[in-house]
């Protein structure tokens, strides 16, 4: 079965928050009882929090969330309103008498739209938490890709609309799905045809293709490194270990890899995190589950571009079909 969401994943729930005052906010992943958790870090610019507590080498095991967030560093705040909700409902690793919940987190930069004093914070990972559920979770430009955009390569003048998509997978009854925060430098392309969805656009304000554009001699615009990102989430309800995990965080990247270009940039912080509930009960073969995370995280970024709705100069294409 194709389509569906991350919270086809048994044992999650996923919240979204987006500021009013201007395109900003986080999503959270809730997995209160814990899971076992992965992160494969690609971009050359990432903004994180307790990954390295994801090294298979290291102790923790399992985590009870993830955040992702728009708001670049600032925006890892609001892990401890995520950390708040999760501790006064009793979730959390034991140390002695206390209870510490594990909620590694990783940001992307928004802030060249709107104020960018105002980002996400303590009160907006709470709020994210309040608003999580096991229903399908909206998508386009809502909680972390609220002020997503890509195709900047050229300039930010010339970018169109991201935002935040989920997908999933159920076959021989394990389930494999992906949420994604689209906020490439890079374009976003339909593997399946070829065909730019968003990305950087032409004189007719339609997307043009950056990498044909690179080809024909044209140069890149002098931008701040650090002003893009794709974040993400894979999971599956199949049981896996910690260096698992990494392995299916690796292998989404190919994901990622189908549907933008250029990605893994100077300016890019790719982040994607890998999640295993097991809630299925078994295990499932390794290569087969990460053949399977690549392609779910490949249609949670062309779904996260197909729902985003523009802003003034930065159309999407939820909100101008004619693109």
């Amino acid at each position: 079965m194709n389509g569906g969401s991350l919270c086809d994943v048994r044992g999650l729930k996923v919240g979204h928050h987006s500021d009013t005052r201007r395109p900003t906010g986080c999503t959270v992943v809730l997995c209160e009882q814990g899971a076992t958790a992965g992160v494969d870090v690609r971009g050359a610019a990432p903004g994180t929090r307790e990954t390295d507590l994801l090294a298979p080498e290291n102790t923790v095991e399992q985590v009870h969330a993830l955040l992702l967030s728009g708001g670049s560093a600032f925006g890892l705040d609001a892990a401890g309103g995520v950390m708040r909700w999760l501790a006064e409902r009793g979730h959390g690793l034991p140390v002695g008498a206390a209870r510490v919940p594990i909620v590694p987190a990783a940001v992307l930069f928004d802030l060249w739209l709107g104020d960018p004093a105002i980002t996400p914070d303590a009160a907006a990972g709470y709020a994210a938490c309040e608003a999580a559920s096991e229903a399908p979770p909206a998508e386009g430009s809502i909680g972390a890709g609220a002020g997503a955009s890509v195709g900047k390569l050229f300039g930010l003048e010339y970018a169109m609309k991201g935002g935040i998509g989920t997908a999933s997978i159920c076959l021989d009854g394990i389930t494999i799905a992906a949420l994604v925060a689209v906020n490439a430098l890079g374009d976003v392309i339909d593997p399946a045809s070829g065909r730019v969805l968003a990305g950087a656009r032409g004189a007719d304000g339609r997307p043009r293709g950056t990498a044909r554009a690179l080809l024909a001699g044209e140069r890149p615009a002098r931008l701040l490194r650090g002003t893009a990102t794709t974040l993400g989430v894979v999971a599956t309800d199949a049981r896996l270990t910690k260096t698992q995990c990494k392995k299916i965080a690796q292998m989404s990247h190919d994901g990622l890899a189908r549907t933008i270009n250029p990605v893994h940039t100077p300016s890019d912080g790719d982040v994607m995190f890998a999640l295993a509930t097991g809630a299925a009960g078994r295990e499932a073969d390794l290569g087969w589950l990460g053949a399977l995370a690549a392609e779910v995280t490949a249609q949670a970024v062309l779904r996260a571009v197909r729902a985003a709705s523009g802003l003034p100069g930065l159309p999407g294409l939820a909100s101008a079909a004619e693109l």
